[in-house]
């Protein structure tokens, strides 16, 4: 095929598509602003509430934009827009208090504002929040290019469709995996390379029906590295995971679930022939 022939079906093929999607950087821009101006302190900053006033309300300015380029219906758009800074109060109080939790519980955190500033798993949480109402209000492909966006900033990879209660506590994260049908109750915390994904990833329609991912009742806290997989895995309430561990089946409340750990010495170790000299001075003494 020829440079020019190439270059025409990479056209054809293009301006074909039949998924309808926003500006990326216009996208990520939504998030870092809305971001910027909700939860980084503006200590020595000489800013008028006008001039925060105005830049809040051009943020729905800003949405409403991003959903039309989705769904090419103004008024759509408009609402989507609308109900979404409506509802963020709310959504604001739930990140407040995943904030919260993290200043509560994590030794390293010296103040709310160094959660806010420098924690990447607020961050993911905070788009995620954001992404999932957009979810729920039929906002097309925009929720996903939200937490993508989180997931190549922070290494947490949330689906936006992922139900997450209150007091949400993701401890350092780089590598989580929460799939689209988890449903994650409150106070749960969640370490580094968790992953609450699926069995089956077959795509026929009976498969898209059913839960693909695991259920995390409240109170519930899973340690680095633990796979929990499938529609038909729920970790009861108050439950503890250990670190590596492998999980298909439920697991009832106030469950620890861990590997065995097991310390052998090797042949020829300093540690084994420690032992022996031990045992030797010891069978000598008549112990």
């Amino acid at each position: 095929m020829s440079e020019s022939n190439f270059i025409k079906q990479l056209f054809e093929r293009n301006t074909k598509s039949g998924l309808a999607f926003p500006d990326k950087e216009f996208a990520y821009q939504f998030i870092d602003q809305l971001f910027l101006l909700v939860f980084i302190p503006r200590t020595g900053q000489t800013e008028k509430l006008a001039d925060f006033d105005k830049k809040f309300r051009g943020l729905k300015s800003h949405l409403s934009t991003l959903v039309y380029d989705i769904v090419k219906d103004g008024n759509k758009a408009q609402t989507i827009a609308d109900g979404f800074f409506d509802a963020f109060p709310s959504i604001y109080d739930s990140l407040l208090k995943d904030a919260a939790v993290v200043s509560k519980y994590d030794p390293a955190a010296q103040s709310m504002e160094e959660v806010l500033v420098t924690y990447p798993g607020f961050y993911a949480t905070v788009v995620y929040r954001v992404a999932h109402y957009l979810w729920k209000q039929g906002a097309g492909i925009l929720p996903r290019l939200f937490t993508e966006y989180a997931h190549s900033k922070t290494g947490i990879d949330i689906h936006p469709g992922a139900v997450i209660g209150d007091s949400f506590f993701i401890d350092h994260g780089t590598g989580i995996v929460i799939g689209e049908t988890t449903v994650i109750g409150n106070n749960v915390k969640i370490y580094q390379g968790v992953t609450l994904g699926a069995l089956n990833t077959a795509k026929d329609r009976a498969a898209a029906l059913d839960r693909r991912h695991p259920t995390i009742e409240d109170n519930v806290i899973i340690y680095p590295g633990a796979a929990i997989l499938g529609g038909k895995a729920v970790i009861g309430h108050d439950s503890i995971i250990g670190a590596n561990v492998w999980i298909t089946d439920s697991i009832p409340p106030y469950s620890l679930v861990s590997h065995k750990s097991e310390i052998t010495l090797r042949e020829n170790s300093t540690g084994k022939e420690a032992l022996r000299e031990k045992a030797s001075v010891a069978a000598k003494k008549g112990v």
